[in-house]
């Protein structure tokens, strides 16, 4: 008897697919900041990855119009699902990713200045719905808990991006609001994710790379807020909070590293990227401190390599664009 397989489709191209072109995006602003310290090769670096960034957006916003098209059901279903639902920000997150990518080497562009527009208003829409659906009538604890996930600073904090290029694309009031959003719902969100642990456990295993999401908010806050004039002494503040959630993340990544590859993995390479951008803005010209900001640049380089070198085999073998995996729903509280 001849054992089925599920057939790979667009079908199964669910929103956390845009985490590449966020990943991608965030090692190419890593890498424009690293040229106080490597000169003109890091800018070059930081073009070609933000190209391969911009290439991948173009493939993954077809892909997902066609899939608008086709499947509208799943596509719905994507976006009220208990706990997929806060991926639909990584669409509005890449919107915003793009521009500031171009922003940064290009300064204004009225098509960048319109997409980051269309992003930011889409973060916020996003987060407005994400907290919403808190509210709504018939809304069971075990729902509830499911969402709370490190995925959820996704939608709640990603209003901080606009902040990465909101000055130079002549926002900097709307920009600032949206810091404002972002720095008042992490310590939110970020409750109650530990509540969730607290109550019913941790994730399931197959959304464990998602722990590294918690690093992302204040390398965020701070990079952003460098940006929008925010005091060093809070830079530093958070620099320090970030690399805290490195450590701690990094706990996990043996169990990480256990889970067959797929496209959460990606979920690991925005925050590490991130959490490089900030390092290579903070650390001197030289020094120790500049080593060590180099070494992890170069590590976090290197582990996105590795996600793309996985996600091209993957998809060569069929093994990305599957039905997606339906975790266990956790005990009721």
């Amino acid at each position: 008897m001849i054992e089925s397989r599920p057939v790979s489709s667009v079908q199964h191209l669910n929103f956390a697919w845009f985490a590449m072109v966020m990943g991608l995006c965030g090692l190419s602003l890593a890498w424009f900041r690293a040229e106080p310290h490597l000169g003109p090769m890091a800018v070059q670096v930081s073009w070609g990855v933000g190209v391969l960034a911009g290439c991948v957006f173009v493939m993954l916003m077809v892909a997902k119009l066609w899939r608008v098209i086709r499947f509208p059901a799943v596509v719905l279903a994507d976006a009220t699902h208990p706990m997929r639902h806060v991926f639909v920000a990584t669409l509005p997150s890449s919107w915003v990713l793009i521009p500031t990518v171009w922003a940064l080497h290009f300064g204004y562009s009225p098509w960048a200045d319109a997409l980051w527009m269309l992003g930011s208003v889409g973060l916020l829409l996003g987060t407005v719905e994400v907290i919403r659906r808190w509210f709504q009538p018939g809304l069971t604890a075990v729902d509830f808990w499911q969402g709370m996930t490190p995925a959820l600073f996704i939608p709640v904090v990603g209003n901080v991006l606009p902040g990465l290029a909101g000055a130079t694309l002549g926002h900097p009031v709307w920009a600032t609001a949206q810091y404002g959003v972002a720095a008042v719902l992490w310590p939110v969100a970020l409750v109650l994710v530990l509540v969730r642990i607290g109550m019913v456990g941790m994730w399931p295993p197959r959304l464990m790379p998602a722990t590294f999401v918690t690093m992302a908010p204040p390398s965020l806050l701070a990079l952003s807020g460098a940006k929008l004039g925010a005091p060093d002494v809070l830079v530093y503040m958070l620099w320090g909070v970030s690399l805290f959630f490195t450590l701690v993340s990094l706990t996990v990544l043996k169990r990480v590293l256990a889970q067959a590859f797929g496209i959460p993995y990606w979920g690991m390479s925005f925050p590490l990227a991130a959490s490089a951008a900030l390092s290579m803005h903070l650390a001197p010209a030289q020094g120790w401190v500049h080593v060590l900001a180099l070494a992890w640049l170069v590590f976090v380089s290197s582990v996105i390599c590795g996600l793309v070198v996985a996600t091209v085999r993957g998809l060569l073998q069929g093994s990305l664009l599957l039905p997606e995996q339906q975790p266990s729903p956790p005990p009721r509280p």
